[in-house]
């Protein structure tokens, strides 16, 4: 695996911790209430769907071997370019499922 692919996984896997500790404990309506941790949410899925778009352009394969990825980039968009219409029970339900799915995989990868 090239050099810049594992620093984009790495960078992945460090801002899907981030997620994961910003909300353990929290529940959903700290979502909507809590601005400082709204912003952190979304700006980590931000890097996480950056570095998968990054990671596409450079590595496809490597790319490939993630579940979901393309829906990581799509999630990415939608945060930059359709905030508005982000529904709050649909990125909490993100939260609890997908996160500790993508950090097994990226530690995975990190360990081959």
């Amino acid at each position: 695996m090239q050099l810049e692919s594992r620093k984009l996984l790495q960078d992945a896997l460090e801002a899907a911790i981030a997620i994961e500790e910003f909300t353990r404990g929290r529940v959903f309506e700290d979502l909507s209430k809590d601005k400082l941790l709204r912003s952190g949410i979304y700006w980590q899925f931000a890097l996480i769907g950056e570095a998968m778009a990054r990671l596409q352009k450079q590595d496809q394969a490597t790319f490939d071997r993630i579940s979901e990825s393309w829906r990581i980039v799509g999630f990415r968009n939608q945060i930059l370019h359709g905030y508005d219409v982000i529904q709050d029970n649909i990125t909490w339900q993100i939260i609890q499922d997908k996160p500790p799915i993508l950090r097994r995989e990226l530690e995975q990868l990190l360990a081959e």
